[in-house]
């Protein structure tokens, strides 16, 4: 149950509690989340109102071949909900929306679409604005969720129980499509995490101006109603997969990807050096990182500019990213650089770290060395080269490195059967299925590190290749 006391911020009350540890139940307590977030951190894409939602949705061609559909990962009936919004029937847009995309919730906020459903618009061709298709899924999700918190329900049907229990491992998005998917057809799902909080990156780690917390977890409780069950737990831990594979019929695997890479150079432990992740997930929960004058945010990928524009919104007077690439080579949406530079981050090329200065028992800056781009490989990719006696000193209050996160593999590699493909799980696409028949994997551990929508497009497969392994007949397979 969520409410907004006013100025005492947001709280967060999961009813039925979070199952702990070998799945004994314990309450979640209330839990503070920051008011002053939607102060600092104002929707990048505002809400419509009713009246502006239903002007953008008679803009829709309602096209018969949408290539907006194709763009999709999880393929939503595009036209179709857009339609019925125009003719007032949001609640039927939104039940399409989530027949396709269980978590049509956060993808409407977080999904990039400039480079998916409203990239492909066919409104481009004729040199016209695309149809705003996040904002409206957003509004249909919005009316949704208003609607269950009068009537205390989200009105999904009644489904007859099948037999088979399956456990998805991992609280993210991946997790999440697989489980909701799992019940719908009637196959019971549990969810384990080992953070206090379900929804991964959804809660933690995507920037608050994209997807707030609460928004998140909002959306794990309508999940939860589905009859989801989620257990707080640190599987390898609290529970081995030994005693997972005795008690569930299938395994999915929906881990993510570990802790941010480490830049491997002298003085990156000290204080005053914060990870990307981190830093976003403590500002998000609650804990107000101190950014002071000046911060140094390391890398060139979203995550990278996610972290940078909350440090300006957290009051850093100076922004600064490094990249020891071009701004060619920067693996940033060009949407989220421009962006960046609106809220005054200023981009530095061609720059390596190579140590934290430290001052003060603290980092109070980083040397960097001069680069350049070597010839391309048979790939394409130019190697970086530094060039000697270029160092220089940048002095900073703040140092986020955002190099990406690495692969998760401790947990995999105890996964009798499951092999990898380097560092990630080896799935046959078409059904996530690993190559221990009893094992599924979907989202950042098979696919690297992508969109919320392609996990949850991950999930429902999975779940629809589980779903169709096990018996069909009444009664529970585990007596």
């Amino acid at each position: 149950m969520l409410s907004r006391p006013g100025a005492g911020g947001y709280y967060l009350l999961l009813r039925g509690g979070y199952a702990g540890e070998r799945g004994e139940e314990s309450p979640v307590t209330e839990r503070e989340l920051p008011s002053r977030n939607v102060e600092l951190f104002p929707d990048l894409h505002p809400p419509l109102d009713p009246r502006s939602a239903v002007t953008e949705a008679n803009r829709c061609l309602g096209c018969f071949d949408a290539p907006c559909m194709n763009a999709c990962p999880t393929h939503i009936d595009i036209p179709g909900f857009i339609k019925r919004i125009s003719s007032g029937n949001v609640g039927g847009s939104a039940r399409l929306i989530l027949r396709d995309n269980i978590l049509g919730m956060s993808c409407s906020r977080a999904c990039p679409v400039e480079v998916l459903c409203e990239g492909a618009c066919v409104m481009h061709a004729y040199n016209r604005k695309p149809i705003e298709i996040g904002r409206l899924q957003r509004f249909a999700m919005d009316d949704l969720a208003a609607r269950a918190q009068r009537t205390g329900s989200w009105g999904f049907p009644t489904v007859a129980s099948r037999p088979g229990r399956v456990a998805c491992i991992g609280g993210g998005p991946a997790s999440l499509a697989c489980a909701a998917e799992l019940r719908r057809r009637g196959v019971a799902a549990v969810v384990f995490d080992n953070r206090p909080l379900p929804g991964g990156l959804g809660t933690y780690g995507i920037a608050e101006y994209k997807l707030r917390p609460t928004d998140s977890l909002r959306e794990v409780e309508m999940i939860r109603s589905l009859g989801v069950e989620f257990r707080c737990a640190d599987v390898g831990a609290d529970v081995t997969l030994e005693e997972l594979e005795r008690t569930f019929d299938a395994i999915f695997l929906g881990i993510g990807l570990g802790q941010m890479q480490r830049l491997g150079i002298p003085g990156e432990h000290i204080p005053g050096v914060v990870d990307a992740l981190r830093f976003i997930e403590r500002y998000k929960t609650g804990k107000d990182p101190a950014v002071g004058r000046t911060v140094a945010v390391i890398g060139g990928g979203n995550t990278a500019i996610d972290a940078a524009v909350a440090a300006r919104r957290l009051g850093a007077e100076e922004v600064h990213i490094f990249y020891r690439r071009t701004e060619k080579e920067m693996p940033a949406f060009a949407h989220e650089y421009s962006h960046a530079r609106s809220e005054g981050v200023i981009f530095h090329w061609l720059a390596q770290p190579v140590s934290v200065v430290e001052g003060k028992g603290k980092a109070a800056g980083v040397q960097f060395v001069r680069t350049r781009l070597g010839a391309p490989d048979e790939s394409g990719r130019r190697g970086v080269e530094a060039i000697h006696g270029s160092d220089f000193t940048f002095l900073c209050d703040l140092v986020i490195p955002a190099l990406g996160q690495a692969k998760l593999v401790e947990l995999l590699k105890e996964s009798r059967g499951v092999t990898l493909n380097g560092d990630l799980v080896a799935v046959d696409r078409a059904t996530g299925r690993t190559a221990n028949p009893r094992y599924y994997a979907g989202g950042d551990c098979v696919n690297g590190g992508r969109e919320i929508v392609d996990a949850v497009a991950d999930g429902k497969r999975a779940a629809d290749a589980i779903a169709a392994r096990l018996p069909a007949r009444q009664g529970d397979s585990h007596g």
